[in-house]
């Protein structure tokens, strides 16, 4: 990437009737947005001759799209009727995201359900090697991102997830800095912003820093569940804008996917500080 693209996860809510990915696309491009995430999260629900078309409308308004798989993905499941329906969930993402013309796929990895973290991981490491191959073998050019969770239930530290993206040849994170921010309580900072930024490219490369699929919006929180909900960002106590001024100076490049319930409001707001210079 060659610049940080700002963007919303879902069709911007002032999109003209009638309000569908298509004009969807079109709206992000006319409000000055560069990407937008397309929200497979109650699952995936489009034609092969749909999905063209989205890659057709995009290519023609230069918006960059990523995926963000179904939520009804947990590969740390008990029952095997539920693990094979999750890996069947993420390669259907795939197949759909690639016909769009996406290049990341987004998605929940899995919950504890009581495990000891240590026992889920290589769990985990084993099933995403398989599905890391099969992705790529079938779709070259798309890259699935474990996303930074918000609750301590879930898997998804920041630890976690940078070693298993080390681990895993062609996995890259997505990291959900209010999530990060709602599961420890801390990390809300410049100097907490810049050591995290630091961490990512000392276990994964600078190119990790030059094509980052980052989600951010406000959060609500509590330090027993971690995330309770998303926020707009100037409702919530998210230091956005010193994590903006970590970015510039870190020179991050790839995609903001903002998930403000306010959405390409917010993404305007992100991208307008960003460019003052946070």
């Amino acid at each position: 990437m060659e610049e940080l693209l700002f963007g919303t996860g879902g069709i911007p809510l002032s999109t003209a009737k009638p309000k569908n990915l298509l004009n969807g696309i079109k709206r992000i491009a006319e409000l000055g947005l560069g990407c937008t995430e397309l929200e497979f999260v109650y699952g995936v629900r489009m034609t092969d001759a749909e999905a063209a078309q989205v890659a057709t409308t995009a290519q023609k308004h230069r918006v960059k799209l990523t995926a963000h798989a179904p939520y009804y993905i947990n590969l740390n499941a008990h029952e095997n009727d539920k693990l094979v329906a999750s890996q069947e969930r993420l390669l259907q993402t795939a197949h759909v995201a690639a016909l769009c013309g996406a290049s990341d796929i987004a998605f929940h990895a899995a919950f504890y359900l009581q495990d000891p973290p240590g026992e889920v991981y290589p769990r985990l490491k084993q099933i995403l090697t398989g599905l890391v191959a099969e992705i790529k073998r079938q779709y070259r050019f798309i890259t699935l991102r474990p996303e930074l969770m918000g609750k301590p239930s879930q898997f998804g530290s920041l630890e976690e997830v940078l070693n298993l993206c080390r681990e895993v040849e062609g996995l890259s994170p997505c990291v959900d800095f209010a999530h990060l921010h709602s599961r420890s309580g801390k990390i809300n900072s410049y100097y907490e912003y810049k050591s995290t930024l630091n961490q990512i490219e000392k276990k994964l490369g600078r190119s990790a820093l030059d094509n980052m699929h980052i989600h951010l919006s406000g959060i609500s929180y509590n330090q027993k569940a971690g995330e309770l909900s998303h926020l707009n960002v100037r409702e919530s106590d998210l230091n956005y804008s010193e994590l903006l001024m970590a970015l510039k100076e870190k020179d991050v490049r790839g995609v903001v996917i903002c998930e403000s319930p306010n959405l390409e409001e917010d993404a305007l707001h992100l991208k307008e500080t960003y460019n003052k210079g946070a």
